[in-house]
């Protein structure tokens, strides 16, 4: 294989009977009608599909799509089985990462195809052995599936709660005395490209559930429809969080263009309150200067009238401007 060992269970009756077991095994537990598989290939090759297709009678397409890279989320019906993409995304630092994840469901069949073994399948397979075992009475794989997509929409969830997180500290910032400016533009612009990542991955959700939860689909059997519905109604909030917070940081962004013209207001307002006042001191300064006789010319009353102008005219220009709240 390409990446690391491939995972396999088997179910019968909702009791796990085999795991570990050969990839070309999986026919041998599929030709009993009570047992349910699952088979996880992590970074597979054409070559290392070609098992799985000859075992489940993939069609290429369907394989050359697992295979690749960068597929948007969807679900593809085909004869038999249907085949789904979905990514996983992770925040840290506040940096965004998707993994990408694909799956063919069968009736009795889950195989998953992770590109990326960063992705981890512990935590699917502990919420499988978590969950209540009602869902697996019957020889289906769609309560494998449900705690797949679950687990994919619960991590998306968690991913918004962090970009939420990130846009409250933008937000301190923004209204923050220091103010710092760069560092807004950078966080600002992150979190509007991770939300615009987010959301591209998350909006096809409501379609692939919507297509699961129809009636004329039969991977869902109608007992499992309730719990379907419970993450369509995760994927819908997940679209409203994602698009509440890039409206929150769009009006942040204004926000901090207001709040900067509103400080270089106040930066002129003083810079201006201090001009004037220097003004006056410059004017009588220049009055006196001139080589014209005038009242005190050369004389010390003269040079105690001029300091007596300056001190009285700054004094009333610097009250007149902290009482307009300028200085």
């Amino acid at each position: 294989m390409g990446g690391a060992p491939p995972r396999t269970r088997a179910w019968r009756g909702g009791e796990l009977v085999a795991e570990g077991f050969p990839v070309g095994e999986a026919s041998e537990y599929l030709a009993r009608p009570d047992v349910v598989v699952w088979l996880d290939l992590c970074a597979p090759r054409h070559e290392d599909l070609r098992v799985i297709s000859d075992e489940l009678g993939l069609d290429h397409v369907a394989v050359e799509d697992a295979v690749s890279r960068h597929e948007r989320a969807k679900l593809d019906r085909y004869r038999g089985y249907a085949f789904l993409n979905v990514y996983v995304p992770y925040v840290a630092g506040g940096h965004l990462t998707l993994h990408e994840l694909s799956a063919f469901v069968a009736q009795r069949a889950l195989v998953t195809v992770r590109q990326d073994p960063d992705l981890d399948v512990d935590a699917l397979i502990a919420r499988w052995d978590a969950s209540p075992d009602a869902g697996l009475a019957e020889p289906t794989a769609a309560f494998l599936l449900y705690g797949m997509l679950d687990l994919v929409v619960d991590l998306q969830l968690a991913a918004v709660q962090a970009l939420d997180e990130e846009a409250d500290a933008v937000e301190d910032l923004v209204f923050a005395d220091a103010f710092p400016v760069k560092e807004i533009q950078r966080r600002s612009y992150a979190l509007r490209k991770n939300l615009a990542a987010l959301r591209r991955i998350a909006l096809p959700m409501r379609e692939v559930l919507n297509t699961l939860l129809r009636r004329d689909l039969p991977i869902v059997p109608p007992p499992l429809v309730p719990y379907f519905q419970d993450v369509y109604d995760h994927t819908l909030r997940v679209g409203e969080w994602t698009d509440g917070l890039r409206d929150l940081v769009a009006d942040l962004l204004d926000t901090r263009l207001a709040l900067q013209s509103n400080r270089m207001n106040e930066v002129m307002k003083k810079v201006t309150s201090w001009a004037a006042i220097i003004a006056v001191p410059t004017a009588v300064t220049g009055f006196y200067g001139m080589n014209v006789p005038y009242p005190g010319f050369s004389q010390h009353a003269g040079f105690i009238a001029s300091t007596a102008v300056i001190v009285v005219c700054s004094l009333i220009l610097y009250t007149v401007f902290k009482l307009r709240d300028w200085l």
